[in-house]
């Protein structure tokens, strides 16, 4: 008899080569190659061949009956997944450890259940005992939801098929499922892909909604191969720090609702609490006189959020490199802004430390930050603060123009509710299209270079003595 074919599969990126190798040749990965059998080739013909049967096709128009979404009554879970949870969609919820994923979850399924759901709760990394005091724990004993420890696909399987009526199905987590014929051991590529796969047809096929929750490497991606994303309808991020009570739960990937939106919870003794006004949350401990800081007007999907940039600029320790620090910001982009305000502006940071930290552990993506940062650390080199009830925000291109950022006027409205009075932005957003809706009581202070922001701060300098050291523009 044959020795069945094998090839090696990167369980970070899913290529595949026919020799093991200590690096993986597509993504670089170390040691990440592990061997599994070459699937099977069909005989010729097609899918006639192999007793397959035609579908039939239909046109794109036509009715269809859309069932109602699962609300989970947890409205930033909600918030994130466009209205809740999709009959038939898969989600896939990833997270560090000790995170919030499972609690989250729980809760979820909890509120559910009391709504009159059917919810099956299935773990293969804790038993039912644990789980029941974690309920406890939670205050989420009493809620009628069906639990089993299990991890065998087939045993899973078994289980959510002898259900007469699921609405959700909780897995927790994919990496702990096993398929003895995938022939490798539970988390590698081929046990998650068999197990997801057979998990989303099965979901599908009788019109449930699925949650995965999946592990995450060192690096924060979720582990396993890159075709379990692209397998499920959504991909949810929870992310937060240790240090910090916030959680945010970050949506990546959703085919029934907006990408980038974001939930903001906060951790407590019952587990993770919604939190209705984040921008309040994250600036509550500010203070407007300190030198560094400036409030950066951003959105996070359809959600404004306004959070603080905190800058320090001291002088260089030592004979090395001066240091470049980021939190909840993008390092490369802080180098960018770093040398637009040298080469167009004349401010030069060669000899200092910069260190940036976005405050409240919200990481942020959008280059509309540029500004909010170009003013924080302009404030932080001549040690004087910015406008307490300014906020900024803007995109700076490397010719140091500021350009156009969208959904201004929703940016402008949520500083006018938290009290802010002036707003620094690119000074075309007010003539672009039709006239900006200004709130009243704001005020705006249109920014069309970097240089003019250098300008702003440094005739706020005269007065103490202190300037901006630029060449001219």
């Amino acid at each position: 008899m044959p020795k069945p074919a094998t090839r090696f599969v990167c369980t970070a990126c899913g290529a595949a080569f026919a020799k093991w190798a200590g690096q993986c040749g597509a993504c670089g990965a170390w040691n990440t190659l592990v061997e599994e059998a070459v699937p099977r080739a069909g005989p010729p013909g097609g899918g006639a061949a192999l007793g397959g049967r035609a579908v039939p096709l239909v046109p794109l128009q036509g009715e269809s009956q859309v069932q109602p979404r699962l609300v989970s009554r947890i409205a930033e879970l909600d918030r994130v997944l466009g209205g809740g949870f999709v009959p038939g969609s898969a989600i896939l919820v990833g997270g560090d450890p000790g995170i919030g994923k499972s609690t989250l979850l729980l809760q979820a399924a909890a509120a559910l259940a009391r709504a009159g759901r059917r919810v099956l709760y299935l773990s293969g990394e804790e038993s039912v005992s644990q789980i029941r005091l974690r309920a406890a724990r939670l205050g989420l004993a009493d809620a009628p939801v069906a639990v089993a420890s299990v991890s065998a696909l087939r045993d899973l399987l078994a289980t959510v098929e002898a259900d007469p009526r699921p609405d959700l199905a909780i897995i927790d987590s994919i990496q702990t499922v096993w398929l003895e014929e995938a022939g490798a051991a539970p988390g590698t590529v081929a046990q998650v892909r068999a197990a997801a796969a057979e998990l989303i047809r099965v979901a599908k096929a009788r019109d449930f909604a699925l949650v995965l929750v999946g592990h995450v490497t060192k690096e924060g991606a979720l582990a396993g191969p890159r075709v379990l994303e692209h397998l499920v309808d959504a991909v949810l991020y929870l992310e937060g720090d240790r240090g910090h009570v916030f959680r945010i739960l970050r949506g990546v990937k959703n085919r029934f609702g907006a990408t980038d939106e974001i939930g903001v919870f906060e951790m407590t003794a019952r587990g993770l609490a919604e939190v209705a006004n984040p921008s309040a949350l994250f600036l509550a401990e500010r203070r407007g006189n300190v030198s560094g800081s400036a409030v950066f007007a951003g959105m996070e999907g359809t959600r404004p959020v306004l959070v603080e940039v905190q800058a320090l600029v001291s002088r260089r320790a030592g004979e090395g490199p001066a240091r470049r620090t980021v939190v909840g910001w993008d390092q490369a982009r802080l180098s960018l802004l770093l040398a637009v305000l040298d080469a167009r502006c004349g401010v030069s940071f060669a000899d200092r430390d910069v260190f940036l930290n976005v405050a409240g552990g919200l990481k942020v993506g959008e280059p509309a930050a540029d500004l909010a940062v170009a003013a924080a650390l302009l404030s932080a080199l001549v040690d004087r603060p910015t406008d307490a009830g300014c906020v900024f925000f803007g995109e700076v291109g490397l010719s140091g123009e500021v350009r156009m950022v969208g959904q201004a006027e929703l940016r402008l409205k949520e500083a006018a509710k938290l009290g802010f009075t002036n707003a620094c932005l690119p000074k075309r957003v007010a003539g672009r299209g039709r006239a900006l809706a200004v709130p009243e009581g704001v005020s705006l202070r249109e920014i069309g270079h970097l240089a003019d922001l250098v300008d702003l701060l440094a005739r706020s300098t005269q007065r103490s003595g202190r300037e901006i050291s630029s060449r001219p523009c």
